[in-house]
């Protein structure tokens, strides 16, 4: 007698995330509507998060260990690999999702006709305010389908604009199988947003979802907390290989200009900061110089302490106004 296959194949990379993972495999178990299956891709983690995956070996969740450290597009790819459900649902091992989430995207998806599915996110931060969602669900209401061009535009760095790039979609298996597509291993920032846009650069529809039901954890030292340089290169390679690989229509080529340039932009603006940091005259002078809209990036959470480096270099150099404090009114003796 031929085994069902599920309706759902959770994709959870793992990496020391013995105290969350738990959560995380409670809450796809206890989806309703559909039948699942969870694989868990531990990437060499050096706590107990294969005793904790393997405790639910008999709950239709499956360890794969993997013999080296990866990063998280590699234990994904091995989890894909593994997956024999209908759809595959990327679940963070430190997040959790509603029970019904998963029956009313795919719901949703097959109504359209879409390949893709997400859905809004609540956001839960480690400083115990309360949770809020990521996104109005009027806003998201008014967007039925989520397109290239859209999802592309919306992963510009420091615009007022929704950032896409959160979503945590879920894929219908065989046209992933069809176009085989998997993460690029050899990005280990931004591989999820190169992931989704290749799959809609192939054609696939993507419908939204507004309710919230995927609970998107943030913790101190995330990437969306700290944003340094080498996220920004990082990024500016994924573009790299996505452009390479995929021809894009006006709409979209338009939107990644502008994102080009938003990536461009972040990268003067944290090479500024750099310069700052490091008292660095030139440096500061050459980075404005080479891009001075990075300078209103300034404006952000950080400005006082780039403030109190401007400072520090003004006292450095001996000079009293010529270099301007940030987040303010400039102190020159143009004011």
């Amino acid at each position: 007698m031929t085994k069902e296959l599920p309706d759902i194949s959770f994709i959870m990379a793992a990496y020391n995330a013995a105290e969350t993972l738990s959560k995380a495999i409670e809450s796809a178990l206890a989806q309703t509507g559909v039948t699942v299956e969870v694989i868990v891709a531990d990437d060499c983690s050096g706590d107990d998060t294969r005793e904790v995956a393997s405790s639910y070996s008999d709950r239709n969740v499956r360890l794969l260990a993997l013999e080296t450290n990866g990063g998280p597009a590699a234990a994904r790819n091995a989890a894909i690999a593994a997956a024999t459900g209908r759809w595959l649902a990327v679940l963070d091992s430190d997040d959790a999702i509603e029970p019904g989430r998963l029956a009313r995207l795919i719901a949703r998806a097959e109504k359209g006709g879409a390949q893709i599915a997400v859905d809004n996110l609540r956001v839960i931060r480690a400083d115990g305010t309360p949770p809020e969602t990521m996104f109005s669900e009027s806003a998201l209401a008014a967007m039925p389908e989520l397109t290239l061009a859209d999802f592309i535009r919306s992963n510009a760095l420091f615009q007022t604009t929704h950032n896409f790039g959160y979503l945590k979609p879920v894929f219908e298996r065989a046209f992933i199988e069809r176009h085989a597509l998997r993460f690029d291993e050899n990005l280990r920032i931004g591989e999820d947003y190169v992931f989704l846009a290749s799959a809609l650069a192939l054609g696939a529809r993507c419908v939204v979802e507004p309710v919230a039901g995927y609970d998107y954890h943030i913790r101190e030292g995330s990437i969306s907390r700290v944003l340094e340089l080498r996220h920004i290169e990082a990024m500016m390679e994924g573009d790299r290989v996505f452009l390479g690989k995929h021809t894009l229509d006006v709409q979209a080529s338009s939107a990644q200009k502008f994102r080009t340039r938003s990536l461009r932009q972040a990268r003067s603006f944290l090479l500024l900061v750099d310069s700052m940091k490091n008292r660095s005259i030139s440096g500061t002078i050459k980075a404005a110089w080479s891009d001075p809209i990075a300078l209103r990036h300034l404006k952000m959470p950080i400005a006082v302490r780039i403030n109190r480096l401007a400072a520090a270099l003004r006292n450095l150099a001996g000079l009293k106004t010529d270099i301007p404090t940030f987040g303010g009114a400039p102190r020159s003796p143009k004011g």
